[in-house]
Protein backbone atom coordinates (compact mmCIF):
# COMPACT_ATOMS: atom_id res chain seq x y z
CA UNK A 1 0.00 0.00 0.00
CA UNK A 2 1.40 3.11 -0.96
CA UNK A 3 0.11 6.51 1.05
CA UNK A 4 0.30 9.92 -0.73
CA UNK A 5 0.01 13.23 0.51
CA UNK A 6 1.68 16.60 1.09
CA UNK A 7 3.15 17.53 3.64
CA UNK A 8 0.52 20.19 5.19
CA UNK A 9 -1.71 16.97 5.47
CA UNK A 10 0.53 14.85 7.09
CA UNK A 11 0.73 17.35 9.89
CA UNK A 12 -3.02 17.77 9.75
CA UNK A 13 -3.32 14.19 9.99
CA UNK A 14 -1.08 12.78 12.00
CA UNK A 15 -2.42 15.83 14.74
CA UNK A 16 -5.42 14.19 14.13
CA UNK A 17 -4.10 10.45 14.48
CA UNK A 18 -2.37 12.17 18.00
CA UNK A 19 -5.06 14.14 19.30
CA UNK A 20 -7.40 10.82 19.45
CA UNK A 21 -4.45 8.49 20.53
CA UNK A 22 -5.25 6.54 17.23
CA UNK A 23 -1.92 4.28 15.51
CA UNK A 24 -3.05 3.51 11.76
CA UNK A 25 -1.60 -0.02 10.67
CA UNK A 26 -0.83 -0.86 6.79
CA UNK A 27 0.40 -4.09 5.52
CA UNK A 28 4.32 -4.83 6.03
CA UNK A 29 6.24 -3.09 3.01
CA UNK A 30 3.76 -0.33 2.65
CA UNK A 31 5.34 3.34 1.93
CA UNK A 32 4.58 7.08 2.30
CA UNK A 33 5.43 9.19 -0.93
CA UNK A 34 5.17 12.90 0.95
CA UNK A 35 5.35 16.00 -1.60
CA UNK A 36 4.98 19.73 -1.31
CA UNK A 37 5.60 21.97 1.48
CA UNK A 38 3.25 23.96 4.11
CA UNK A 39 2.56 27.19 2.55
CA UNK A 40 0.76 28.37 5.27
CA UNK A 41 -1.86 25.21 5.55
CA UNK A 42 -0.31 23.70 9.02
CA UNK A 43 2.10 24.74 11.19
CA UNK A 44 5.71 23.62 9.88
CA UNK A 45 7.54 20.57 11.09
CA UNK A 46 11.11 19.92 10.57
CA UNK A 47 11.13 17.27 8.13
CA UNK A 48 13.01 14.72 10.55
CA UNK A 49 10.12 15.21 12.92
CA UNK A 50 7.24 15.03 10.51
CA UNK A 51 8.93 11.90 9.01
CA UNK A 52 8.94 10.59 13.01
CA UNK A 53 5.46 11.47 13.56
CA UNK A 54 4.23 9.81 9.80
CA UNK A 55 6.46 6.65 11.01
CA UNK A 56 4.97 6.51 14.53
CA UNK A 57 1.12 7.02 13.62
CA UNK A 58 0.77 5.26 10.24
CA UNK A 59 3.40 2.08 11.45
CA UNK A 60 5.66 2.81 8.51
CA UNK A 61 9.38 3.01 8.58
CA UNK A 62 10.92 5.98 8.14
CA UNK A 63 13.41 4.47 5.39
CA UNK A 64 10.25 3.87 3.77
CA UNK A 65 9.06 7.46 3.32
CA UNK A 66 10.37 9.08 -0.20
CA UNK A 67 9.79 12.51 -0.34
CA UNK A 68 9.33 14.35 -4.33
CA UNK A 69 10.86 18.19 -4.87
CA UNK A 70 9.03 19.51 -7.88
CA UNK A 71 6.74 22.26 -9.15
CA UNK A 72 4.54 23.38 -12.03
CA UNK A 73 6.76 25.02 -14.12
CA UNK A 74 9.21 22.05 -14.43
CA UNK A 75 7.96 18.81 -15.81
CA UNK A 76 10.26 16.77 -13.75
CA UNK A 77 10.53 15.48 -10.21
CA UNK A 78 13.66 14.94 -7.87
CA UNK A 79 13.17 12.22 -4.96
CA UNK A 80 15.25 12.08 -1.81
CA UNK A 81 15.95 8.59 -1.48
CA UNK A 82 14.68 4.85 -2.63
CA UNK A 83 12.70 3.09 -0.74
CA UNK A 84 14.81 0.82 1.87
CA UNK A 85 17.41 2.90 1.95
CA UNK A 86 18.63 5.03 5.08
CA UNK A 87 21.29 7.35 4.00
CA UNK A 88 21.00 11.35 4.13
CA UNK A 89 18.16 12.34 2.16
CA UNK A 90 19.70 13.94 -1.01
CA UNK A 91 17.47 14.89 -3.88
CA UNK A 92 18.56 14.20 -7.26
CA UNK A 93 16.91 14.59 -10.97
CA UNK A 94 16.82 11.72 -13.49
CA UNK A 95 19.59 12.52 -16.13
CA UNK A 96 17.68 15.16 -18.14
CA UNK A 97 17.10 17.35 -15.33
CA UNK A 98 19.92 19.26 -13.58
CA UNK A 99 19.80 21.14 -9.84
CA UNK A 100 22.70 23.16 -9.17
CA UNK A 101 23.16 25.93 -5.81
CA UNK A 102 23.99 29.13 -6.76
CA UNK A 103 25.35 32.28 -4.34
CA UNK A 104 22.68 34.71 -3.95
CA UNK A 105 25.27 37.48 -4.14
CA UNK A 106 27.32 35.70 -6.94
CA UNK A 107 24.99 33.80 -8.92
CA UNK A 108 27.55 31.48 -9.54
CA UNK A 109 27.95 27.61 -8.45
CA UNK A 110 28.05 27.14 -4.93
CA UNK A 111 31.13 24.28 -4.06
CA UNK A 112 30.04 21.17 -2.07
CA UNK A 113 28.19 21.96 1.26
CA UNK A 114 27.24 25.72 0.75
CA UNK A 115 23.64 27.02 0.85
CA UNK A 116 22.37 28.90 -2.05
CA UNK A 117 19.39 29.14 -4.67
CA UNK A 118 18.08 26.67 -6.19
CA UNK A 119 18.60 26.24 -10.11
CA UNK A 120 16.76 23.73 -12.46
CA UNK A 121 17.57 22.99 -15.77
CA UNK A 122 14.71 20.60 -17.00
CA UNK A 123 15.28 19.49 -20.40
CA UNK A 124 11.69 17.39 -20.46
CA UNK A 125 10.14 21.38 -20.61
CA UNK A 126 10.07 20.99 -24.17
CA UNK A 127 7.69 24.13 -25.55
CA UNK A 128 8.28 26.02 -22.19
CA UNK A 129 11.21 27.51 -20.66
CA UNK A 130 14.12 25.30 -20.04
CA UNK A 131 15.70 26.59 -16.65
CA UNK A 132 14.11 27.91 -14.04
CA UNK A 133 15.19 30.00 -10.70
CA UNK A 134 13.57 29.09 -7.55
CA UNK A 135 13.34 30.82 -3.74
CA UNK A 136 14.16 27.67 -2.69
CA UNK A 137 17.11 27.29 -0.07
CA UNK A 138 19.42 24.03 -0.32
CA UNK A 139 22.54 22.99 0.36
CA UNK A 140 24.72 21.19 -2.68
CA UNK A 141 25.28 17.48 -1.73
CA UNK A 142 27.47 15.94 -4.62
CA UNK A 143 25.24 15.53 -7.66
CA UNK A 144 22.34 16.47 -5.42
CA UNK A 145 20.78 18.72 -3.09
CA UNK A 146 19.72 19.09 0.55
CA UNK A 147 16.24 21.30 0.74
CA UNK A 148 16.91 23.91 3.37
CA UNK A 149 13.52 26.02 3.05
CA UNK A 150 12.64 29.30 1.54
CA UNK A 151 13.90 32.24 0.82
CA UNK A 152 13.04 34.63 3.98
CA UNK A 153 9.58 36.84 2.72
CA UNK A 154 9.21 35.14 -0.53
CA UNK A 155 6.12 34.09 -1.94
CA UNK A 156 4.23 31.12 -1.33
CA UNK A 157 4.55 29.28 -4.08
CA UNK A 158 2.75 25.87 -5.30
CA UNK A 159 0.52 24.01 -7.13
CA UNK A 160 -1.98 23.48 -4.09
CA UNK A 161 -2.18 27.06 -3.76
CA UNK A 162 -5.39 28.65 -5.40
CA UNK A 163 -5.59 32.09 -7.18
CA UNK A 164 -7.37 34.28 -4.92
CA UNK A 165 -8.82 37.63 -6.66
CA UNK A 166 -8.65 40.62 -4.73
Amino acid sequence: MIVCGTAFSFVHLCDYLNENDVRLSFPAGSRVFETGGYKGRSRTVPKAELHAMISERLAVAESHIVTEYGMSEISSQAYDRTVGRTAQRIFEFSHWARATVVSMETGEAARDGETGLLRIVDLANVGSVYAIQTEDLAIRRGNGFELVGRVMAAEPRGCSLMQVES
